[in-house]
């Protein structure tokens, strides 16, 4: 029933066409959401079934951006329709390989903590960065790992900031006045950009509030729910809602965008659990962005701004996550906290709100469109002319990092946290 209402909702106007990178990509209709809600509405109604190649193609297809939630006037809940349908597919074919094997290793955090030591370990002796020369998928994937070093002090990045002013919070914001955060770690956030964390962890307090740590949290379960499996997904989701539930935060913060839209979605993922939908929902009110809590300790009038700085000036382009602009719908707070920082010049990027193809797994099981998608977002980063692009979730910091490496370029991608805190006071 709640399918077909979303169902429903759509009048097939068209304007969710444009703002599909694979409808752009591959001019087919059926690679539309309008076009896969038709599908979807056959899978419902028993005209088409289960097993027909067309329909796990096209379906397969959808990157799951969600960029038509933001153009559709009727409300069309897309992302819900679309993962509810890949659970109903994956009930008959299972799916690829790779897939089984990665949501395999996210669903216990053991296998993720040797699988990310493993990659640690790759990444720090540089026999990623090797590999990442070759051609094809597999040098592709080493690029995105070696991508997940971050700027050391003699960057670029850094060298600018040491002749910069730092931004701060208002003086009546003493630490621990605004309440209790606690900071949704991750899997891959955790695993392999942990002084991300730590500078989440550091702008949060400068925002004013106390930090605390929550033991038993884990995967929050966006890839299971992306791939189709309803099921895994609303494990993990419990394992966080029980941690997180029995924290007294007050704030959850996220600096992954993927991982906030999946705790926002929780509150649907378990509604008709009894036994955890009203905890399920709580915890969804309470997450926010990392950007948010810094945009919102600034309060309307920025305290600094990159025209105020004596420094030298870097050029950012600031390419929004989909599950942050579309899904959360958040766009303002990341542009008040760079705007807020002296030393920034932020360049308009062409394009910013499609999607660069990363997709969560999406772009280890549809490399040829991701790559096609990814090529448009480099050529829009090029023609801006920043050095640094600035982006708020680790599988589009790996997908733009790689491209930009194997391309050859100079421009280096980082979270907008890493920004923030790179001009706090120290």
């Amino acid at each position: 029933m709640r399918a077909r209402h979303g169902l429903d909702a759509c009048v097939h106007c068209g304007f969710c066409l444009q703002a599909c990178p694979t409808y752009l990509a591959l001019e087919d209709e059926n690679d539309s959401p309008r076009g896969r809600l038709v599908l979807m509405r056959a899978l419902v109604e028993g005209t088409l079934t289960t097993d027909d190649e067309s329909v796990r193609t096209h379906i397969d297809q959808c990157l799951g951006c969600r960029a038509c939630e933001t153009v559709c006037p009727s409300g069309v809940p897309y992302g819900e329709l679309l993962e509810a349908t890949r659970a109903t597919l994956a009930q008959t074919r299972p799916l690829p390989r790779v897939a089984r094997l990665i949501l395999w290793v996210f669903a216990r955090r053991a296998r993720l903590a040797v699988a990310l030591a493993g990659a640690r370990i790759l990444r720090g002796s540089g026999i990623a960065w090797l590999l990442a020369r070759l051609p094809g998928q597999g040098g592709f994937a080493m690029a995105m790992l070696a991508s997940t070093r971050r700027p050391g002090r003699g960057s670029p990045w850094a060298r600018a900031r040491r002749g910069s002013a730092t931004p701060g919070v208002p003086a009546n914001s003493p630490n621990g006045s605004r309440g209790r955060a606690a900071i949704l770690r991750g899997c891959v956030m955790d695993g392999l950009f942990r002084e991300t964390n730590r500078a989440t962890v550091r702008a949060v307090q400068q925002a004013g509030y106390d930090v605390i740590d929550v033991p038993g949290q884990g995967c929050c379960g966006a890839l299971h729910a992306h791939a189709g499996d309803l099921a895994g997904a609303r494990e993990l989701a419990r394992a966080n809602t029980a941690a997180f539930a029995q924290s007294g935060a007050s704030v959850i913060v996220t600096n992954a965008a993927g991982c906030g839209a999946m705790l926002e979605s929780y509150g649907h993922l378990l509604a008709d659990d009894p036994a955890w939908a009203e905890r399920a929902a709580q915890l969804s009110a309470a997450a926010q962005d990392v950007s948010e809590v810094v945009a919102a300790a600034l309060g309307p009038a920025p305290t600094a701004h990159a025209s105020e700085s004596t420094g030298p000036s870097v050029r950012v382009a600031y390419d929004p996550p989909c599950h942050l602009l579309h899904a959360q719908r958040v766009s303002g707070p990341p542009i008040a906290m760079l705007t807020a920082i002296p030393g920034l010049e932020l360049v308009p990027l062409t394009d910013s709100d499609q999607c660069c193809g990363a997709a969560g797994i999406y772009n280890l099981l549809e490399p040829r469109i991701s790559e096609f998608v990814l090529a448009a977002k480099l050529a829009h980063i090029t023609a801006s002319g920043a050095s640094w692009v600035v982006t708020g979730n680790p599988g589009c910091l790996m997908q733009i990092g790689a491209g930009l490496r194997r391309a050859g370029s100079t421009v280096r991608v980082i979270h907008p946290v890493e920004v923030w805190d790179n001009y706090r006071d120290e």
